[in-house]
């Protein structure tokens, strides 16, 4: 019959290691190494998949500017456009549409207050971008074209100025002139579909250059207002891309923006 553990004499027991469990500092080392490399691996790929998330937000908050701009521009289903009611035919001014967007001049939201900050990444700003970091704060009674919105190194998207003030021939072979120009629902024909309406601005650059970042737009080899690429402060922040927003409503992202040849940048409406 077995004896029991119990009953078999001390010196004639196996021994057990008081240590058992413990690591030794090799080991530990080994562990130590092996989490680094692991990381090495993986930390890359964690910010490339949040990188392509931020982006993915920023194509959100562009499409949802285009739709806003469909419904703006739409002879039944626009809302209010501001001081553009008083316009003939069903005009209206992108400057409005864009005033609109931010809430600031005739469609302040903000009652009584003289000024507003918006944190960023704040939920339901179509106008932010999740990769521009700061602040931005709104003044009442003044347009986007006057200042509206500061500072402008914090400023996401550009609007396309030649749907603002296209470039045109001064009277008498003149210089030639950015005049205003106001827009009809036409603007959303098919055919303008590849016209870019808004895209990623690098602000701090056009505060560097004091220039606005609110609108913009190539030059295009212009010898006008638009030369010399003084509006043109694109960001490539996207993985070393730009994203933009189209008349028809899509979005797209290049690294080559004026290279891609269905992006029509040379459009201007007829004044």
């Amino acid at each position: 019959m077995a004896r029991a553990h119990n009953d078999i004499p001390g010196h004639l027991r196996p021994r057990e290691s008081a240590q058992r469990g413990a690591f030794t500092l090799v080991e530990l080392l080994v562990v130590i190494a092996i989490v680094a490399i692991l990381a090495s691996l993986l930390l890359p790929a964690a910010s490339g998949t949040l990188g392509a998330a931020r982006s993915f937000r920023c194509q959100a908050s562009l499409r949802s500017v285009a739709f806003d701009f469909s419904v703006f521009a739409d002879e039944t289903l626009h809302g209010d456009r501001g001081n553009d009611s008083t316009l003939s035919g069903g005009k209206f001014r992108l400057a409005t549409f864009q005033d609109s967007q931010y809430g600031v001049d005739e469609f302040w939201r903000w009652n009584q207050a003289e000024e507003v900050t918006l944190s960023a990444g704040q939920p339901g700003d179509p106008l932010r971008c999740a990769e521009v970091k700061g602040d931005v704060t709104l003044r009442s009674a003044t347009p986007c074209t006057e200042g509206a919105v500061s500072p402008p190194e914090n400023v996401s998207f550009t609007f396309n100025m030649r749907l603002h003030q296209p470039e045109v021939r001064g009277p008498g072979g003149q210089p030639m002139l950015a005049l205003p120009v106001a827009l009809t629902s036409s603007i959303l024909d098919n055919t303008n579909g590849n016209v870019p309406l808004a895209w990623d601005v690098d602000g701090a650059a056009a505060a560097a250059a004091e220039t606005s970042p609110v609108f913009g737009a190539p030059s295009l080899g212009s010898a006008g207002p638009m030369g010399g690429n003084r509006f043109w402060f694109p960001s490539r922040r996207h993985a070393g891309k730009l994203n933009a927003a189209f008349l028809d409503g899509h979005v797209g992202s290049s690294a080559k923006p004026l290279d891609e040849s269905s992006w029509d940048w040379a459009y201007q409406p007829r004044r």
